[in-house]
Order: C-alpha cells, then sequence, then structure tokens
C-alpha cells in the first residue's frame, strides 16, 4: 500500500467521504509538508502523480470552489485525532492580514494544549479590521457547546476584546462558562452596583513592577460580580508604545491562580504564528471569498493536529534540547512534527529508519 492509499485509510473513518475526496485531501496533505505553503502554484509542483501542474491546480481550484466540508466533522476529527484530556482550556482571538485591498479578518477558538492551540472552530468575519462583536462570540461558544455537549470545560481565556456587559452576561448566565478574561486599564471597576467606578489603572498604581494584588472580594466590572487581579507590567517587556501598564485580569472563581491561568492564552497566538509564518504560510493564500478561505482552515486544521501528533511522538522517543537560560524547548513540538513529516515526505521511506514507525498511523485515534 503506498502512503496516498494508508493516508485514505486513516482518513476514512473520520470523515466518510469517498474515494476520490480523500485521495484528494492525501494528495493535499502531503504537497502541503513538501511545499511549506498554501499558495496553490507552489502545491501544484510538487503534486503526487504524473498530470500536469496545471492539471493539479485546476483540481485544488475545483475543491475549494464546489466541495463542501462539513466543519463540525472536521473539528470533530480534529479533537478525536489530538486526544486532549479534560477538562479543556480554550482560548478565543482573532487573526488578521491584508492581501491587496481584501482584508481578511478570522475569529477562532481553539482547545489549549502542550503550550499551543488546537484550531477547533472559527468564523470568517465579515470584510472589516476592527474586532469581533458579542454576538459573533456567542456563535462562536454556542457551535462549540452543541458540537460537545459532554466537554467539560476548565474556562476560557481571552484578551481585552474579549470583554463587555453582554459577553460577560453570556458567560455567567444560563450555562455558566469560567472565564479568565484581561479587561483594559482604563475600564472601570467598583465595589458594588451602583457605586462610583475607577478606572483599574488607578486602583493599581501602587504596584511595583511584577508585584501582583488580587482586590478582596468580588467587584462590579461591566455590571458584573467578579473578582479582579492586577499586576504591573515590566515596559521592557511590552511589545508596543500603547501597551497597558498593568495586566489586569478578571474571573468568576480561583482568583489565586487567574494570571497563570490567563497565560495559557497565549496558545493561540502560537498557533496562528504555526498557520502562518512558522508553518503553513497561511498568509501566501490568494483566496478571496471567504468560504473558500474557510475550507483551507478545515485542511490546515488535519495538517496541524498531525504534525502535533508527530512532534509529540518524537520528543518521546528524541527529547527536544531545553535551553537553561529560560527553561524552554529548543524547538516547538509542531515544528518538531512538522520537519519530520516533511522529511518523510520528501524523502519517501516506508517508516522511519531509527523506529520502524510509520507516521501515517498517527492520524488514528486509537
Amino acid at each position: 500500500m503506498n502512503q496516498i492509499s494508508e493516508i485514505r485509510a486513516q482518513l476514512r473513518p473520520h470523515m466518510g467521504w469517498h474515494g476520490a475526496r480523500l485521495s484528494f485531501v492525501a494528495l493535499f496533505l502531503v504537497a502541503l509538508f513538501r511545499a511549506k505553503t498554501v499558495n496553490l502554484g507552489e502545491l501544484a509542483t510538487v503534486w503526487g502523480g504524473n498530470a500536469e501542474e496545471s492539471s493539479n491546480y485546476k483540481r485544488m481550484q475545483r475543491f475549494f470552489k464546489s466541495f463542501d466540508v462539513n466543519m463540525d466533522k472536521i473539528a470533530k476529527m480534529v479533537m478525536r485525532i489530538a486526544g486532549i484530556p479534560q477538562p479543556w482550556v480554550l482560548s478565543i482571538d482573532r487573526t488578521n492580514w491584508s492581501f491587496g485591498t481584501t482584508h481578511f479578518n478570522i475569529l477562532m477558538l481553539c482547545v489549549v494544549y502542550e503550550g499551543i492551540g488546537y484550531p477547533l472552530m472559527w468564523t470568517m468575519l465579515e470584510k472589516k479590521k476592527g474586532n469581533s462583536n458579542s454576538t459573533e462570540r456567542m456563535d462562536l461558544l454556542e457551535r462549540f457547546e452543541k458540537l460537545f455537549p459532554q466537554v467539560k470545560i476548565d474556562y476560557l481565556a481571552g484578551d481585552r476584546e474579549f470583554i463587555g456587559k453582554p459577553w460577560l452576561s453570556y458567560l455567567m448566565m444560563d450555562k455558566p462558562i469560567p472565564f479568565r478574561l484581561r479587561m483594559g486599564q482604563t475600564d472601570k471597576i467598583s465595589q458594588g452596583k451602583g457605586q462610583p467606578s475607577i478606572t483599574g489603572a488607578h486602583l493599581f498604581r501602587s504596584l511595583a513592577i511584577g508585584e501582583t494584588r488580587i482586590l478582596p472580594g468580588k467587584r462590579w466590572v461591566w455590571g458584573r460580580p467578579v473578582y479582579v487581579i492586577g499586576t504591573r507590567l515590566d515596559p521592557k517587556q511590552k511589545s508596543g508604545k500603547t501597551d497597558d501598564d498593568f495586566l489586569i485580569i478578571i474571573t468568576t472563581h480561583h482568583p489565586e491562580g487567574a494570571l497563570a491561568d490567563y497565560s495559557r492564552r497565549w496558545g493561540i497566538e502560537t498557533l496562528f504564528g504555526a498557520l502562518k509564518t512558522r508553518g503553513f504560510c497561511l498568509e501566501s493564500t490568494h483566496f478571496t471569498d471567504k468560504l473558500r478561505l474557510s475550507k483551507l482552515l478545515a485542511l490546515l486544521a488535519i495538517a496541524f493536529v498531525w504534525a502535533m501528533k508527530a512532534g509529540i511522538w518524537r520528543h518521546s522517543h528524541k527529547p527536544i534540547r531545553i535551553i537553561r537560560a529560560h527553561g524552554r524547548r529548543a524547538r516547538s513540538l509542531f515544528r518538531y512534527g512538522f520537519d519530520l513529516l516533511r522529511r518523510f515526505f520528501i524523502f519517501p521511506t516506508p517508516s522511519l529508519p531509527e523506529s520502524g514507525f510509520c507516521p501515517i498511523q498517527l492520524l488514528s485515534c486509537t
């Protein structure tokens, strides 16, 4: 059985597609690891088989134009392959870029595990550069709850964009979702409903750099009672002149660990890096249609979880070196697995010579 047939066999139980569609996905994934880009012209040059590049290019165009991709099936497939233990840490954020006069703006929900977010579901925001609104976020979480009704959520993490009375009300009412959300330092805080409010920056102004304070009891933020935790940031560690001087987190429970919990939000930023410049070069796509771009993201989600499984497997057999200065790995698990799969498909072998293991087996959920 050749590589494409083996990949098809692993994908079939997850996707339920017929042979031609499964073959396309298998060929696309292999070409993606070979080319390190989603640019269709580049993919066409490394596409398997004997067809001309122009034929390969047209085949990809037909798929993204005409074939209906069930995003719910993709989300379930990614999570089955990933095998992430519960409770899940969710992170929500946007990524955006421009191609000519076209602006891409994607709202994404992911599950953070091993320091990186696993793409779960996303919304292609209408042609705008700005923030998402509460309705768009609620719709995304409702899709998640409908698709994974039995999943236990540890908490949801979100940056300063993901704040406001409608959003907090949604998270705290009916079936409450625990959260660790960052508020802006100019947002107002009061001791009780109807009490005078002052900014977070004023409340935490006496903190030294690196010092943390939990305000006693719950405070009112955006009309809801929450715990408030603040710390003063080191100016040397801020990424821009407009960044806040304080990191202020609100949560409904366990305020003692809220800052550490919130730091796991960064996993979604690491995911965006993997989808873009550190992995699949998503920004190199020439798609301007949001439906086609969403289909492309679905295939990238499969490639991503495969690379992560390969990285975790490889790390268990040959651990990544730890850099002593900051205690982090010299390479990310994603890149470790991405490079393994790329080598495997550029220099085809039945299995990895050091172990006799075939990485295609990692697509199995068993």
